[in-house]
């Protein structure tokens, strides 16, 4: 049996043991980009939240369509209990990072429905880097402490890129000055475990996963879903690994972009069970390269389940490590 530390032996990584954030405090949050995304995002934040987030901050390079997020979610209440919900207003981007969680969501490209691609995020890398790396720097300049959460496609890479960028600088060099790795956090395999669900709660064969299953790794091809950690079958779960994978093909086959599962499940509701410290599935820094897993913020800082893995199961979970590693 193996451990996910096993990806690393022989190598040393120390997280700081400071928390992030307190877990029975509201949080502020701050939201950057609200395109398809982060608009349905920012509504799962404000139906889901109230609980959790005290007010949510949004920033639009278009100010009409920030406006309209304002108005349209300012409006939306329960009767008699007005503030039972999270407030949004509008911010600058010099105020982006005065918050306990940073939502990343700022994309420039998308395939359009009908394009030729086999894996969409990582069409995405080349223009959405550049994108991660300003904001980066911007939470360097500004000793940001708290979460710094990814949402953009490709989540791991991107992860990967906020770090190496803010730890840099103004001649490039790396000087540790900026974010922690624990701080960035990507969110991306809670929709790709929750599309194993959608086939499992369908298909008597694939039942196990309901009660016994996990997801591992990036959101992409080198996705992870094991049938089971108890009673692991690796040709069942290399089925529902490609039926999760190709879910959102499905979706774009009939016309539509597949971005309201990602939003809700791998972000509004990923996010909101980050920040109540419950188990959920994110991507964090296993050795400097960004994975995906089950974890939990705590008050001393991340923690990742550690369950005992069939060789079978590691392996393919270790060749999606490797791969992520290629990624520069």
């Amino acid at each position: 049996m193996y451990v996910l530390d096993d990806l690393i032996k022989g190598k040393s990584e120390v997280a700081s043991k400071e928390p992030l954030f307190e877990i029975n405090k509201k949080k502020r949050v701050n939201l950057l980009g609200l395109g398809d995304v982060g608009g349905t995002l920012l509504t799962g934040l404000k139906l889901l939240g109230g609980d959790t987030i005290s007010s949510i901050g949004v920033y639009n390079g278009n100010q009409n369509v920030a406006k309209r997020y304002e108005y349209e979610m300012n409006q939306t209440a329960y009767p008699w209990d007005y503030d039972r919900l999270p407030e949004i207003e509008i911010i600058g981007k010099e105020q982006l990072f005065e918050c306990d969680v940073f939502i990343f969501c700022a994309s420039k490209s998308v395939p359009a429905v009908g394009d030729e691609v086999s894996d969409v995020r990582m069409v995405q890398f080349e223009a959405n880097r550049n994108i991660i790396k300003e904001y980066a720097v911007i939470a360097r300049n500004k000793k940001f402490k708290g979460l710094f959460a990814v949402v953009s496609d490709p989540v791991d890479p991107l992860c990967r890129e906020a770090f190496l960028e803010s730890n840099k600088n103004e001649q490039g060099i790396f000087d540790w000055n900026g974010l922690k790795a624990e701080q960035i956090q990507g969110y991306g395999l809670g929709v790709m475990n929750s599309r194993a669900a959608y086939y499992a709660k369908r298909e008597d064969r694939f039942t196990s996963f309901l009660k016994e299953g996990r997801a591992f790794g990036p959101h992409g091809q080198d996705l992870v879903i094991a049938n089971s950690i108890e009673n692991y079958d690796d040709a069942l779960s290399r089925e529902l690994t490609a039926l999760a994978v190709n879910a959102n093909m499905k979706t774009r086959e009939i016309g539509f972009k597949p971005y309201i599962a990602p939003a809700l499940s791998s972000g509004a509701i990923s996010l909101l069970l980050t920040m109540r410290g419950e188990w959920h599935y994110s991507s964090n820094s296993i050795g400097g390269i960004y994975l995906g897993a089950k974890n939990r913020m705590t008050e001393t800082g991340v923690e990742i389940e550690r369950i005992p893995l069939p060789e079978k199961l590691f392996k393919r979970i270790e060749h999606a490590y490797r791969n992520l590693e290629q990624i520069k």
